[in-house]
């Protein structure tokens, strides 16, 4: 299904890291009638998204940056974030941002380095919003990513609707730094979920029974989950080359349980669950979907 743009008056935007997410993503503002400036490690991969969806490409975030009303990024941890954000001083994004530009992060980092990035970012007279997503590589494809944010309703009106392009919900949750604590709220659910889909999946393949059909049945009662949905059957079938990443999940808990660690929340079953994705690693599937944690039982 195609995706359906609202109208919104067209930005000079520029949007920083081309990985699985980010590349559509900015497609999608392309798409939407934004003029986009994009900007990538790898150039070559910054030339072929010019090739895909016209625009333009530039050389460091700072010249991506230039002129832009509002700046996006998506890279892989905190320290990828400051990196192209503040760089070497002359070639961070900031560097190049006029007063009243905004950044928006979707990078998943520390709720520390939105807090930080956002003072930085007031000093400079530059907005800040930090931005997490959910909704991983199909949702970026789709346009209909979940977007949790943190930072002033001001900043966050203007961000809202162009951020519409490749989202289906755009939430503000409160002051810099909420949007990368709810999705760590998000990673705690998710890795919970995905442990019990494993066992029950197991289990019921240990017992004899057609899982398929099971799923079928079940999924249309309390235990229905979009982990089970999208990611049962293939759990089953024990296919695992799509998603989000292993790799990028242990990161993830990573953040979680030093935030934990800070505010004093037990979280027994995530901890544990970190560590059964340290197996799947281990056994070679770093770059596996996190579904995979189901091989970990077989």
């Amino acid at each position: 299904m195609a995706k359906t743009y609202a109208t919104v008056p067209p930005r000079k935007v520029a949007f920083l890291g081309l990985g699985v997410m980010g590349y559509p993503m900015a497609g999608h503002l392309a798409h939407a009638g934004h003029s986009v400036t994009v900007y990538n490690r790898t150039a070559a991969k910054a030339a072929q998204w010019v090739a895909e969806y016209g625009g333009a490409s530039a050389a460091t975030p700072a010249t991506a940056a230039a002129g832009a009303d509002i700046v996006f990024a998506c890279v892989g941890n905190d320290d990828d974030l400051r990196s192209v954000v503040v760089g070497d001083g002359a070639s961070g994004a900031f560097a190049g941002m006029a007063a009243g530009a905004i950044f928006v992060d979707h990078t998943t980092a520390s709720a520390d380095i939105a807090r930080e990035l956002s003072a930085l970012a007031a000093a400079k007279g530059l907005g800040f919003i930090d931005a997490p997503v959910s909704g991983g590589q199909a949702g970026a494809v789709n346009g209909m990513l979940t977007v949790m944010c943190g930072g002033d309703a001001k900043t966050f009106d203007v961000v809202a609707p162009v951020a519409g392009a490749y989202a289906q919900a755009v939430t503000l949750l409160g002051p810099s730094g909420s949007g990368q604590l709810a999705k760590m709220v998000n990673q705690i659910a998710i890795a919970g979920l995905v442990q019990g889909l494993s066992e029950a999946i197991a289990f019921g393949q240990r017992a004899g029974l057609d899982m398929n059909a099971v799923l079928a049945v079940i999924g249309k009662g309390a235990a229905q989950s979009w982990q089970m949905d999208n990611r049962g059957r293939t759990m089953v079938e024990r296919k695992f080359d799509f998603g989000f990443a292993v790799d990028w999940m242990r990161k993830d808990l990573g953040l979680v349980l030093d935030e934990a660690k800070r505010n004093g929340a037990l979280l027994p079953v995530t901890a544990l669950v970190d560590q059964f994705y340290a197996d799947v690693q281990h056994a070679g599937g770093r770059r596996w979907d996190t579904s995979s944690l189901i091989n970990r039982l077989r």
